[in-house]
């Protein structure tokens, strides 16, 4: 239940799912856990076989409801494959289902800009809200990536980072002026009243000198939507999304995009380019004299 809890505020803090989509997500992954424990299995070590068994043990359920839960069942165990708590996901060869997906929301530029900016660097503090929330937008990276950004994964004279993605993928982020400015002024300024006399490696640190939690990330963001005064539901994956997003919309290159997200698939990244053809058909209904 410890990994549950953990689960659930991956959900919500990195995925922004609402409360009814991790209450979902919880109702299914506790059959599972449910079923796995009347037959003494560990779901850290489940196989493909104990799948196919839960499989058969939800057969009598809608359609919908299986193809719900097995859709539950792959996003928990790729969560648990990306905080190495399985060496592999037990549902690789089971055929997902056809689920419809949903375009991601997005900031503009200049609600971005304005988010960002709302971290006003007057104390310590502030520079480290500040430079988080430039390198989050400048790099795409998910709050994850971010807060496990060590000392040595970050080449801030080369304006590029090291990023340790899922399931231990490494990947190579450059970053522009802006993001640079505030890490170096992080590193000048901030880090070192945080670390105090303690010994870690971990780029971004939390006022008691440690890691930052995905939790903690989230409460310092939503400090700073309240203050930027933008009545949108944002959470730390919007800054993934609209860095996507604006790249497209800015002429990049697909293939670019998805190696900067670290993506595996490139119909993971297509996605991006559904809100570019959506503003296109806006733009018709608008100005076009037949739209």
């Amino acid at each position: 239940m410890d990994i549950l809890d953990e689960f659930t505020n991956y959900l919500r803090v990195e995925r922004g799912c609402l409360e009814n989509t991790i209450n979902a997500y919880e109702r299914d992954l506790k059959k599972y856990i449910n079923f796995m424990n009347l037959h003494r299995k560990d779901i850290l070590n489940a196989l493909q076989q104990d799948i196919h068994y839960f499989i058969e043990h939800i057969n009598s359920q809608a359609p919908s409801s299986r193809a719900r839960i097995i859709s539950s069942l792959r996003t928990f165990y790729y969560f648990l494959l990306s905080e190495d708590k399985v060496k592999r996901t037990p549902l690789e060869n089971i055929e997902s289902p056809k689920i419809r997906r949903h375009l991601p929301f997005v900031l503009s530029v200049g609600e971005m800009e304005r988010l960002i900016e709302s971290a006003s660097p007057n104390d310590f503090i502030n520079i480290r809200d500040r430079a988080m929330l430039e390198t989050l937008y400048a790099a795409g990276l998910r709050v994850s990536e971010l807060i496990c950004l060590r000392l040595s994964d970050v080449f801030i004279s080369e304006n590029l980072l090291l990023v340790r993605g899922k399931g231990e993928k490494t990947r190579i982020v450059p970053f522009g002026n802006p993001a640079k400015n505030y890490l170096e002024r992080y590193l000048r300024e901030s880090r070192p009243q945080l670390k105090r006399a303690k010994k870690t490696e971990y780029f971004f640190l939390s006022i008691r000198g440690n890691r930052l939690s995905r939790m903690g990330f989230w409460k310092i963001l939503r400090k700073y939507i309240a203050i930027s005064g933008i009545d949108k539901r944002v959470t730390p994956h919007t800054f993934r999304h609209s860095f996507a997003t604006h790249l497209l919309e800015g002429g990049a290159d697909l293939r670019i995009v998805q190696e900067l997200l670290g993506h595996s698939d490139i119909q993971t990244t297509e996605i991006y380019t559904h809100i570019d053809r959506e503003k296109l058909k806006e733009a018709i209904r608008v100005y076009h004299p037949r739209g």
